[in-house]
């Protein structure tokens, strides 16, 4: 058999979240629980608009989850220690019969790749005992067959165009708290099985802030995507003085420099990185405008109150034609150490 991955953008049957739980994302005031809260709730509230969105919650808080969640999102009651559903949940895929062709698919029948999650490579700040039955969970909810796969991955880690292309970061699957001993070829020949994969395009790396302590040490999805098969956004850090201004030349000459499944040379789009690139504390930020969803018929795209915010949704308009640009602000998302995208996960539609 062969899975496929399809694109973000193909149709999508739902989206899947985690409510926010206890801990450092709810935080210890009532200031910092409604800010989580909140902001968790108005994207999946923005979503259901669009298509249903099934929302995963601790037990302790259902109920205020049913509280600020509007009624197209479903609950479901799950054991959780984090909210970072594309990481810890599954990666939907088709299984077809053939193992010959990297087009897209538009019939089979809908599985859930349940990866190895590990605190996204033992990470000390983090616990993983209930995410690490979290795709299974899900997998079950959706009424769909969970397939597991031996290797460390989360979703924020690679990102696909469903025509057999993927792009994702040395550092992520190759990190030896994820992978050890695992080569190039090793995570390709994975990504080729689990995800129908025909060409990895491999960049050297991800933004500085996401090497820090609580960071993922280099998320792809906060560093570049394709909106279209051939099209490929990436953060652009214009300022020289800041450490990602030479991350973002590297990531620019390697997309440039590369072709994907089909042969097809890259039309590579930048969107400026916004201009609060420090912390008071002088910490370079990793905000980006790249950390974006598209569902059926919108991108629900990070904003941080910035001078690049326009900019980067004119950007994400021409990049995603046919789809409504919908901002939220997305500082309280990074704050606790994701984005728009970390926090949503697609089920894509099966014809």
């Amino acid at each position: 058999m062969t899975y496929v991955m399809p694109a973000e953008t193909g149709r999508h049957e739902r989206t899947w979240m985690s409510f926010p739980t206890e801990g450092y994302v709810l935080g210890s005031t009532a200031q910092s629980r409604d800010e989580a809260i909140g902001t968790w709730s108005s994207v999946a509230n923005i979503i259901a608009r669009y298509e249903p969105v099934s929302m995963m919650v601790d037990p302790a808080l259902e109920t205020i989850a049913a509280g600020v969640l509007d009624d197209d999102v479903t609950l479901h009651s799950c054991p959780l220690n984090d909210c970072w559903m594309r990481d810890s949940g599954p990666t939907f895929v088709i299984e077809h019969g053939s193992d010959t062709s990297s087009t897209p698919i538009v019939r089979g029948t809908l599985k859930a790749v349940d990866w190895v999650f590990n605190g996204w490579g033992q990470q000390q700040w983090s616990t993983w005992d209930k995410d690490e039955l979290l795709a299974k969970r899900v997998a079950h909810a959706a009424g769909v067959d969970a397939i597991s796969s031996s290797y460390v991955f989360e979703g924020g880690g690679f990102h696909v165009d469903g025509q057999g292309t993927a792009i994702l970061t040395e550092t992520v699957a190759l990190d030896p708290h994820r992978n050890p001993g695992k080569t190039r070829e090793d995570i390709e020949r994975e990504l080729h099985h689990m995800l129908g994969v025909e060409k990895v395009i491999w960049l050297p790396r991800g933004l500085t802030r996401d090497y820090g302590e609580f960071g993922t040490r280099g998320h792809v999805d906060i560093v570049a995507c394709m909106p279209q098969p051939g099209v490929v956004l990436f953060h652009d850090q214009q300022d020289r003085n800041h450490p990602d201004y030479e991350v973002s030349r590297q990531i620019e000459r390697v997309l440039s420099e590369a072709r994907d499944a089909t042969g097809r040379q890259f039309t590579v789009i930048p969107v400026p990185a916004p201009q609060q690139g420090y912390e008071t504390d002088g910490t370079p930020t990793d905000f980006s405008y790249i950390n974006h969803y598209a569902a059926n018929g919108v991108v629900v795209a990070c904003t941080f109150h910035d001078p690049n915010d326009d900019k980067a949704l004119a950007v994400l308009e021409q990049a995603y034609p046919g789809r409504h640009v919908e901002p939220i602000y997305a500082k309280p998302l990074f704050d606790r150490g994701g984005g728009i995208h970390c926090i949503t996960q697609q089920q894509p539609a099966v014809d």
